[in-house]
């Protein structure tokens, strides 16, 4: 398996429905996103357009995908998030921070390095952005997820808070050696 992560493309709306609809369908997706398969096939294709759009250009987000071949394989967002800001668990901000969000690698990809390679480049296009650390926030019981977060040099904050779907433990990377 040889891994590539790139940017989205913003022409590509239908294959990121394609790969969100099977990161909700993981066994794990309750204590991993905030959505249900149900919800994300409600969507209409305008959405998903706009999402890849959304995530392919601009500094108010960028989505990155990891592909085997053709196959897209993962996939991690980030989300700049101002100070004042409402971010995706419902929590106002008091200063402007780099998200990451939507982390899937499927089962097939797992233990490649693809995750690594993904929240690499997130990590690099948050810092081109000016912020210092990248945050993301992982259920306390996805111990699984939190051991792959801590080996790509992501610490806890010490912050838990009950989100939407559950207690979660907020997380960091330092962005300043880049």
């Amino acid at each position: 398996m040889s891994i590539a992560v790139r940017r989205v493309r913003a022409d590509e709306g239908a294959r990121v429905r394609e790969l969100r609809l099977r990161a909700v369908s993981d066994p794990v997706a309750s204590i991993a996103f905030l959505t249900t398969r149900e919800e994300e096939l409600e969507r209409d294709s305008a959405f998903w357009d706009e999402r890849a759009a959304g995530g392919a250009a601009g500094q108010a987000a960028a989505m990155f995908v990891a592909e085997d071949g053709d196959a897209w394989v993962g996939s991690v967002t980030v989300l700049v998030r101002r100070a004042g800001d409402v971010d995706h668990t419902g929590r106002r901000l008091s200063a402007g921070r780099a998200d990451v969000v939507g982390v899937y690698v499927a089962p097939e990809a797992r233990g490649t390095g693809a995750i690594d390679t993904l929240l690499d480049a997130a990590a690099r296009w948050s810092a081109e952005q000016g912020f210092e650390t990248l945050s993301l926030d992982v259920h306390v019981d996805n111990a699984r997820a939190q051991a792959v977060y801590r080996r790509a040099g992501f610490t806890s904050t010490g912050e838990t808070f009950t989100g939407p779907i559950g207690a979660e433990l907020a997380m960091s990377r330092s962005l300043r050696t880049l």
